[in-house]
């Protein structure tokens, strides 16, 4: 089972170990089965219902890129009060479907969330040649934009999925 540690902030820079999160996948003919091990930091909890929520990545969140050879990709986001969302894109920024109902779980305990998904192989683009994982929490200024495998840019801009590791490259 590929662990990942997301140990840096979106240019490179290591951040503190109480801020580190890990992401333990479980790969099958059906999907990926994915467990998220995160930080709590607090941040207001989203309104709506659990469940799918468009625009999740504006509250605390974890993030995962899976990006096929076609350029394809899938982003699947998760928060610690049991939201997700998983888009899949044909190119940066271009959604080409949303709102996908997965099977996911999350609970606080303490200073730290543990989340756990199933993501069928029908919303994995085919062929996964690159992955990142991704965690956002804070407001304002304090926002902090945390990476896998930094992507320096003049701000912080996941969707360069040109630049991530490749997938027999990114187990650590």
């Amino acid at each position: 089972m590929p662990r990942y540690t997301i140990t840096k902030t979106w240019d490179g820079l290591p951040i503190d170990a109480r801020e580190m999160v890990r992401i333990d996948l479980t790969y099958s003919e059906t999907g990926i089965a994915l467990h998220i091990d995160a930080p709590f930091h607090q941040d207001d909890a989203p309104t709506a219902d659990i469940g799918s929520l468009w625009e999740l990545w504006n509250y605390e969140v974890v993030e995962a890129f899976f990006v096929g050879n076609s350029g394809h990709y899938t982003e699947l986001e998760f928060g610690p009060h049991g939201h997700y969302l998983v888009l899949r894109l044909d190119a940066p920024r271009s959604v080409i479907d949303q709102e996908h109902i997965i099977d996911f779980t999350a609970s606080i305990e303490g200073s730290r969330w543990q989340g756990s998904a199933v993501i069928p192989s029908n919303l994995l683009p085919s062929n996964i040649m690159r992955l990142n994982f991704f965690s956002i929490h804070g407001k304002g200024d304090d926002r902090r934009y945390l990476c896998y495998s930094p992507l320096p840019h003049t701000h912080p801009d996941f969707h360069q999925p040109e630049r991530f590791p490749l997938f027999t490259e990114a187990s650590s």
